[in-house]
């Protein structure tokens, strides 16, 4: 039967030679054959036979892997056959082959069709994520009302396009949309998608957005080098407009010398785009630009904002003078609550710290928490922003730990500075006593801080046979392991992290005890890390490979904490792990760099070798041991040259000496900051798990007391390993 359905529906292709068409077709026969054969092995009731052939289906992946081969060349009629079949089969997968189908041809589906695969599917990950496609299509269809109706239903809510169109279709429907909203989501769309543009444009022309509202969109999205944002920005401000920025965009030092000039808001705005386009390449080139000609003609608002982003990329560079720059942004703002991006409030602080400015640091602590320059805040007001900030504390993120720091740094000395210390105090307390703070960088930063022992959660109680048998049958998790199983890692870890959403904390243990017995460590700890109150730590910080594990960092020389540590940042313990870069195995190793490696230990050397689990930790170990010998032993600078190659932290050490924490703080790169902060966290707790005694446990004593220049001596990690 499935056979015959798949020549109807693909039939012979015109011009197609007999031998190419049955070439074609194989695959597809194959599994279509396997089918069959679970469907005719069954005998009796047709219960029966459905059973055996749901179960053969089950067993075999090769279905659902021709769907996504299908699906991949785009073969609409072959992947038609296939999702049939699948349906027929009731294959637990059949839902993946029904979203890929549809998929592929939802620009001409209709709402009929759409609402006949919510009803097939309910309440399953692709039910949600074809709605959010759906969604999309609508909003480019202006179909509003059938939009409406469906975003009701739809859970996920994690795509900003599908908000603005969510606003559009609040307005076309007749209700009322507040423009601070309709701002919000247009401000946060970083990419130039035609739902957010189409809402630009009709608040534009409503004129609930102002000229200052499209000006401030195209700053941000040059900022952050979101060029096509900028370009959609700018196109909404005219002609003109759009070819002053491609000149800017082309040659900033060209437009600035010949055609920026003052006056008008248009060419004072314009004239601010080139000074930043400038910073970006030379920070103190356009420091000058600004002192010699552009702080005079530039309003207010607009001198304030030249100066941070030259602050910013003064910053990002790791100049001294950031903070001069940022002190001169500050002061032209005067007052008035800045409009600056959250990474640019967040540079003031770092720029701050970098150059032991801790009362500037306060300053741009408050433009992050959105409080005034505490002198000038009233008694309830003061009050309010501190209980906020308590609040803020227990969820751990960075900013109350460094306000706490310069609370104490400017505070008066004795009786008079008392009050400003407890306030540090009260907050450092607040994070050092949090049931996480001893999973967490900035709680265990706080409690040796206080002098005291971070100290890890309790052991919840074990969980019962009924919760683990009710995690066992949840369909969505089953369907995330069977699609991981079929090597199709990315789908089935979105629809396992789907699954997770609405669970409780016990109900969380138990989906992640599912996949720890299954040897799927990235699903175990990423489901264990959202509990809340509960926390195994056997399921969040495991120890797999033990023995191997700690024979080879013992052979290297290594601390296995460090080495447990990195690899749970790196693979999440995934034996097969592979990068987009190439980066291979648990410990995730480039094969330049592990060829040079195995020359360097006298190691034979293949690329199949580095997908075994042994010889991939031979060869990281033995790695990160030349890494930590480099840096002089610091693992912070170890973690930083582990992600972003040892080059960088040797020009991020330059510089004045400064301690660890804000030497980690004022690295560079989003990523590799995060994840120095994770490995020496995720070290220090398994220093304590492994009983490796307080000091390998400290987390202050793993960043090292100081970072600075180095004083001498060779490199021993080249920058750049050589290319085959």
């Amino acid at each position: 039967m499935f056979l015959a359905v798949y020549e109807a529906e693909v039939g012979p292709q015109t011009g197609e030679a007999p031998d190419r068409r049955a070439s074609r077709a194989r695959p597809l026969t194959l599994a279509l054959a396997f089918a069959l054969a679970a469907w005719l092995a069954a005998t009796g009731t047709p219960a029966q036979a459905q059973t055996s052939a749901t179960a053969g289906a089950s067993a075999n992946p090769e279905l659902i892997l021709e769907a996504q081969d299908a699906l991949r060349q785009k073969n609409r009629a072959r992947l038609s056959a296939l999702n049939v079949a699948a349906q027929e089969l009731k294959h637990p997968l059949a839902p993946w082959v029904d979203y890929w189908q549809l998929g592929l041809r939802l620009a001409e589906a209709s709402q009929s069709e759409l609402d006949a695969f919510y009803a097939r599917w309910p309440g399953s990950y692709v039910e949600d994520r074809l709605r959010n496609d759906w969604l999309l299509e609508l909003g480019r269809r202006r179909d509003w009302k059938n939009f409406a109706n469906d975003h009701t239903r739809y859970q996920m809510r994690d795509d900003r396009e599908v908000v603005c169109y969510a606003l559009l279709a609040e307005h076309f429907n007749g209700r009322p949309v507040a423009r601070e909203s309709a701002r919000a989501a247009w401000l946060a769309q970083r990419d130039a998608g035609e739902g957010c543009g189409l809402l630009a444009s009709t608040w534009l022309d409503n004129k609930q957005f102002s000229q200052a509202d499209i000006w401030l969109k195209l700053r941000l999205s040059l900022e952050s080098l979101k060029l096509p944002a900028a370009r959609q920005a700018a196109k909404l401000l005219g002609k003109p407009t759009e070819l002053a920025l491609k000149e800017i965009l082309d040659n900033p030092t060209r437009y600035m010398a010949r055609k920026a000039q003052g006056g008008a808001r248009t060419h004072t705005e314009l004239a601010t785009l080139g000074l930043m386009r400038l910073a970006a390449a030379d920070p103190s080139a356009a420091a000058e630009a600004m002192a010699k000609r552009w702080e005079r003609e530039l309003p207010q608002e607009l001198q304030a904002w030249a100066w941070a982003q030259i602050g910013r990329q003064a910053a990002f560079k790791l100049q001294p003078e950031a903070s001069d720059y940022f002190e001169r942004a500050l002061k032209a703002q005067g007052r008035n609550s800045p409009e600056w991006s959250e990474d640019t409030r967040a540079w003031v602080v770092r720029a701050a710290l970098r150059s032991g400015r801790w009362a500037q640091a306060l300053q741009g602590l408050n433009l992050l928490t959105g409080a005034d320059d505490g002198q000038r805040e009233g008694r309830e007001a003061r009050e309010a922003r501190q209980a906020r900030e308590l609040r803020e504390a227990r969820d751990l993120p960075p900013w109350p730990y460094w306000r706490a720091r310069a609370l104490l740094a400017t505070a008066a000395p004795g009786a008079a500075g008392e009050t400003q210390r407890e306030e540090a105090r009260k907050l450092l307390r607040t994070m050092a006593e949090g049931p996480q703070a001893g999973l967490n960088y900035y709680g265990r930063l706080a409690a040796e801080e206080l002098g005291l022992t971070p100290n890890l959660p309790a052991a919840p109680s074990p969980l019962s046979p009924a919760e683990r048998a009710q995690a066992q049958a949840h369909a969505g998790l089953s369907r995330a392991l069977l699609l991981i199983n079929a090597g199709l890692r990315s789908e089935g870890n979105r629809e396992w992290n789907y699954s997770l959403r609405g669970l409780n904390d016990r109900e969380l243990r138990a989906a992640a005890q599912l996949a720890c017995e299954r040897e799927l460590w990235d699903r175990c700890i990423n489901s264990s890390d959202r509990s809340r109150q509960e926390f195994d730590l056997a399921q969040r910080f495991p120890t797999p490979f033990r023995n191997a594990l700690l024979g080879q960092a013992r052979e290297a020389g290594l601390d296995p904490a460090f080495v447990y540590g990195l690899i749970r940042q790196e693979s999440r313990f995934i034996a097969d792990a592979r990068s987009s870069v190439g980066a291979t195995g648990l410990m995730q190793v480039m094969p330049a760099t592990a060829r040079w490696t195995a020359k360097k230990a006298g190691l034979s050397y293949s690329p199949e070798l580095m997908k075994t689990q042994d010889f991939n930790l031979r060869i990281g170990t033995h790695y990160l041991k030349l890494v930590l010998d480099d840096f002089g032993g610091s693992y912070a600078m170890a973690a930083a040259a582990y992600n972003a190659g040892p080059g960088r932290p040797r020009r991020w050490r330059d510089g004045p000496v400064l301690e660890a924490a804000i030497w980690a703080e004022n690295v560079p790169f989003i990523e590799t900051r995060d994840y120095v902060k994770k490995v020496l966290t995720n070290s220090a707790v398994y220093a304590q798990l492994l009983g490796l005694g307080p000091e390998a446990s400290s987390l202050k004593s793993r960043l090292g007391r100081s970072i600075g220049p180095r004083s001498a001596g060779t490199d021993i990690v080249p920058e750049e390993q050589p290319q085959p």
